[in-house]
């Protein structure tokens, strides 16, 4: 009897384990299925809301999650302002004053240029496994695809500001469906949607991700890939403050 009972405690241990692991994996592979080592993008970004819509063309370099610099290109009167993210830090340089302002913790929360995105997001986008215990809930087709869902809550002490996300990846090609993001009261603060997959630089993937701002009715943000390149070698003086200043 007490063998049995001690191989149904290592039998559902290694199932936990091995059902942990899965989860940790499909996340890994949606996330790196659109990031890349490296990436050069061109990319609009439309906001809208019930009282006007304004559309940002921009240029971006990055380097895995590390380093980043977006440079908006469109329109004229916003054309030339930067960030430039290191680490866990930002900085923003608005070409009209020529002034260079780092993005203090109590604004990280704000909006970025605008958007429904914060700068938090451009800091902690990358760091999902490193910051949630990963949990596949169950399967759930979305937009005619068959997804893993997957509950992602944080661990301890984890410098996050959601109390929980909820992450579907399609089965047919490991890419992100939908996530949804939660406060520590449970409430559903905003939700994004992919679509349009298509292959665009060597490698398929959304070319459409929208924002949608649950707080605020009739608030969106899209986010959407016109041309991309994986991988590339970025010189390093792309990331420094001679180039945000340039």
């Amino acid at each position: 009897m007490k063998t049995t009972r001690i191989l149904m405690l290592l039998f559902l241990f290694t199932s936990y384990f091995a059902h942990s692991q899965t989860a940790y994996e499909i996340i890994k592979k949606a996330e790196d299925a659109i990031k890349g080592k490296s990436s050069v993008g061109i990319f609009e970004m439309r906001i809208k809301t019930p009282d006007y819509e304004r559309t940002l063309t921009m240029k971006s370099w990055w380097v895995g999650t590390e380093k980043s610099l977006i440079v908006i290109t469109a329109p004229a009167k916003e054309a030339g302002n930067k960030t430039l993210k290191i680490g866990n830090e930002i900085w923003s340089f608005l070409k009209n004053t020529e002034t260079t302002i780092k993005i203090p913790p109590s604004m990280m929360l704000s909006s970025w240029n605008g958007s429904d995105f914060t700068n938090d997001d451009l800091v902690r986008e990358s760091e999902l496994i490193r910051d949630y215990n990963l949990k596949i809930m169950f399967d759930e087709k979305i937009g005619g695809q068959n997804c893993w869902k997957i509950e992602l809550t944080p661990k301890p002490n984890a410098p996050v500001v959601w109390g929980k996300l909820y992450y579907w990846v399609r089965k047919n090609d490991y890419l992100p469906a939908i996530v949804q993001y939660y406060d520590e009261k449970g409430k559903l603060q905003r939700t994004m949607k992919f679509s349009d997959y298509k292959t665009m630089g060597g490698r398929k993937i959304p070319c459409r991700l929208t924002l949608i701002n649950n707080k605020k009715k009739g608030h969106l943000t899209e986010f959407i890939y016109k041309n991309v390149k994986f991988n590339v070698k970025i010189k390093s003086r792309i990331f420094s403050f001679r180039e945000l200043e340039k």
